[in-house]
């Protein structure tokens, strides 16, 4: 269920990015550390998990949109569902914020997509009750609006995390 599931893992990355840029600091990996205040964390976390689960709305839209023309259509609940199943291991990734070094967090952060990809190529047939090449049309199709939509969210939290805490 999308309010369970989704409201749950969308809290791992920010509560693991709030404990380790407010412990640790973001390290740039060139002895530069930015370390950022509780109130400061505390504000760029809401607006992290809020920004996350506008991402997993956004998606479910996506996939509730494409899929207007099948007539086994799942409705606007289920596409969020399964949007917020499919970037589970996006989520989970976050675990690594709790040592928020940017080199670490790219290179855990670009298997998780890839591994968001296949779970969305292997469910959407299924999901959708289509064939294995009209599910990887439509998948491809979705996943480059996923990349899209991830892109501008990893904006926005390169922004929070790395300019808010001037903003706060």
């Amino acid at each position: 269920h999308y309010t369970h599931h989704v409201l749950v893992m969308a809290a791992v990355p920010v509560i693991c990015a709030f404990i380790g840029t407010t412990q640790l600091g973001w390290n740039f990996g060139d002895g530069t550390v930015v370390k950022l205040s509780l109130m400061t964390g505390l504000a760029l976390a809401v607006l992290f998990y809020a920004v996350m689960l506008a991402g997993v709305a956004v998606m479910g839209r996506v996939i509730w949109w494409m899929a207007r023309s099948y007539p086994q259509r799942p409705s606007l609940k289920r596409c969020m569902v399964f949007a917020g199943y499919v970037a589970t291991p996006l989520f989970l990734s976050g675990l690594v914020a709790l040592y928020p070094l940017v080199w670490l967090c790219a290179l855990v952060g670009t298997v998780a997509l890839l591994y968001t990809g296949y779970l969305l190529y292997l469910g959407i047939p299924t999901f959708l009750g289509i064939n294995k090449e009209e599910g990887l049309s439509f998948a491809s199709s979705t996943l480059a609006i996923g990349v899209l939509v991830l892109e501008v969210l990893l904006a926005i939290t390169v922004i929070l995390w790395g300019y808010g805490y001037r903003l706060f």
